[in-house]
Formats: C-alpha cells, structure tokens, sequence
C-alpha cells in the first residue's frame, strides 16, 4: 500500500542495473501474488490442516523477513522483483489466510461483514501512517538500510500478533474424513462467475494509484517530494472508514441493499473520481490530486468489504438449493480473483506507461505520458460493478412473471 514511495524514489536515485520502469510492477505484483496464492491457502487451512494454521503464519512471518533482507542486497532489478514481490508476498499470504479464516469462523453471517470491514480498516491505518516512515527512513538511511529495519519491524509485530487470534473450535473437531472436504456445489452457479469478473476488474486498476500516483504528482504537477507523500496518505486514510462502512452497508437489516448495489456504489463512485479528478488535473492543482486520493480511496478501497455481504448473498443461496458451502473456501477464492486483477493490471500499467510517451490524448492529465493509465483506471472500476448490469437484465422477467 506504500510501494508508491519507493516507486518515486528510484525515479531520482537508480543505482540498480536493468530496467528502470520494470520496477512499476513491483507494487502491483506483490498484492498479485499474495492473492493469487490465498485460494490454495484457504483450501490447506479451512478444515484438513486447520491445526497447523499458527504454525503456517509463523514460517509466513520467517519468509517475509528473510525476502526483505535478502532485498536489501539487490543489484539488479529482478532481484527486488523476486523478494519484494515474490517472496514476500507468499509469506505475508502465510500470515494472512490462516488468520483471516479463523476470523470467519468466529463471526457468524450476521455480522460477518462488518467484522471484515473492521479488520480491513486496519490495513488502512498502516497504509496511512508508512509512507512518512518509509520516506523518512528512505531519506535518512538510503534504500538498503530501510529495507533492513522494515524486516525488523515485520519479525518484531507480526510474531506478537499471530499468538493473538486462535482458531476457532469447530475447525479443530474431530469429524469423520467426508465430513471434511470442501464442497464445490457453488461453483454450479453462475453468481461465483459475475462476482469474480467484477472483482478482477476493478482490481485490475486499483492498484495503480497506489504505485503511481507518488510519481506523477512529483514529474507532472510539480509537487514537492512530501506533498506527493502525503497524497499516499490521504488515499490510504478514508479507507480506515470506507472498509467498516462498507461492511455495514452489507450486513444493515434496516434499510439492506443487496451485495450488488453496494459493490456497484464503491466501482461507480470511484470510477466518477479518476475520471473528474485525476483525469483533468494540470500542474499544480493539488486540490484536484488531493480530492482523487480522499474519493478514490474512499470508495474504491472499501470494494473488498463488500465481499462479506457477497458471501452472505452466496450463502442464502446455497441454503435455498439446500447445498453446503465453505464460506472460508469462498472468500479465499474471491482474494484470488483479485489477485488475478493486481497482475493483470501490473502488467498492463508497464505497456499503458509506454503508450502515453508516444500519444496525446487529450489537455490535463489525459494528455500527459500517465493518461492511457487514468483512462485504464476509470474504466475497470465502472466494469467493477458490472454485476448491477446482470441485475437488471433479469428485471424483465421478473416483471413478465408478476
């Protein structure tokens, strides 16, 4: 959530060999990777190795340690590629999935939603407070040294941390093997596919502001070095509110809204904010830079709260088929999904970058070389609520029955 700091970092002090702009991959990497590994992980640590699931997060917190060390070292850009986002996002993917499934287990589809939501603000918080830190330390130490106090930081919080949330005890009973395999009835369905699509992508263009958004406040609207961080900040911020509010929304009983609305007012809105305000900023309008980060962030980093009240809606309807489900399974799959769309749009963001120094597409910051990137924004996140569209299609039939 920070790697935008680095990112604008080594536009002014490279002292690696290989491709510079290969390093815009990095950020967008790390959170693929992570995701992308959380369906395996659920399936290992839902029922069958639910035992094992502190001592996974444990060697999580090892490999993630030794990755930023062994960062610190790097020479070449492949190797901060395969620390940064290889190996350490497997072994936060360790710490995250035996942690979050326990989470799961303890809150019951009543207010499942709103604990995520809870849960989600947290990374918020960190995301709010590091890109001072790290380019605090960054200027102080230099990139080797930091790298090497971050690894600290992660062994000395995360080993605390872990001993904090056990596993619930229904994963730990003893039932007969049948009892404990994971039933794939959902898959029959086609709201797992709409949903899925939707979250890869909006995920798809979310992770782009937080890797470039630090760079192009420095080279295009000409805003100081601490400027551009706070811009970092304040686009992590809102997202300590939007998670829980979000969450809220899913679970409310009093005025509810089904999943697809809510995942559609988080892809809209956000959608609405790269277009009118990051798209048509020039130099040196902060307040437009500064009104993207709070309304982007906002909107588009509570999308992944909603997903509790997806999974509600997943759950109902396996109850009205009379089929199981393993909600813990689900929500690894959906983290999946949005990992799909980190790397995806990493990739992406590489070509887009080097699309916009070759064209002008327009005044204000489409016509700048990051205008393929805003455009590719706006867009996946109004596909991101695309489910609303599936909605309505069905309207007419339902109408026709009435």
């Amino acid at each position: 959530m920070s790697y935008g700091v680095f990112q604008e970092y080594f536009t002014s002090d490279w002292t690696f060999q290989g491709n510079q702009g290969a390093t815009g991959v990095i950020g967008t990497t790390t959170n693929g990777v992570m995701y992308l590994s959380m369906p395996f992980l659920f399936a290992l640590f839902t029922k069958r190795w639910a035992r094992y699931r502190q001592t996974a997060a444990i060697c999580g917190t090892i490999l993630t340690t030794l990755s930023f060390l062994l960062s610190s070292f790097s020479t070449q850009t492949w190797h901060l590629i395969a620390t940064q986002g290889v190996l350490a996002a497997l072994g936060c993917a360790l710490i995250y999935s035996p942690t979050t499934l326990s989470l799961g287990e303890w809150f019951t589809n009543s207010n499942r939603a709103v604990a995520y939501g809870v849960v989600l603000s947290c990374k918020n918080i960190v995301g709010s407070c590091c890109p001072f830190l790290v380019r605090s330390m960054l200027d102080a130490y230099g990139f080797r040294t930091t790298m090497r106090i971050w690894a600290a930081i992660v062994a000395g919080t995360s080993f605390l941390a872990i001993f904090l949330i056990p596993a619930h005890p229904s994963s730990l009973s003893t039932t007969s093997p049948r009892a404990r395999r994971i039933p794939w009835n959902f898959l029959r369905h086609r709201t797992i596919y709409i949903y899925s699509i939707a979250i890869i992508l909006q995920s798809s263009g979310y992770g782009i502001p937080q890797t470039y958004l630090n760079t192009y406040a420095h080279e295009v609207t000409l805003l100081s070095q601490s400027s551009a961080t706070l811009l970092l900040t304040l686009f992590n911020i809102p997202g300590i509110a939007s998670s829980a509010f979000f969450g809220y929304l899913s679970d409310n009983k009093h005025f509810p809204l089904s999943a697809t609305t809510v995942t559609s007012i988080s892809a809209l809105c956000s959608a609405l904010a790269a277009f009118l305000f990051w798209g048509l900023t020039s130099q040196g309008s902060m307040g437009l830079l500064v009104l993207f980060s709070i309304t982007f962030g906002f909107f588009a980093g509570g999308y992944s709260a909603t997903w509790g009240g997806v999974i509600n809606e997943l759950e109902s309807e396996a109850a009205r088929s009379n089929e199981a489900i393993d909600t813990g399974m689900l929500y690894g799959l959906l983290n999946g999904a949005r990992g799909i769309g980190y790397v995806s749009g990493g990739l992406a963001s590489v070509a887009l970058l080097k699309a916009g120094g070759e064209a002008s597409i327009g005044g204000f910051g489409y016509g700048t070389t990051y205008g393929p990137l805003i455009v590719f924004t706006g867009l996946s996140s109004v596909f991101g609520g695309w489910g609303l569209l599936w909605r309505w299609k069905k309207v007419p039939g339902l109408l026709r029955w009435v």
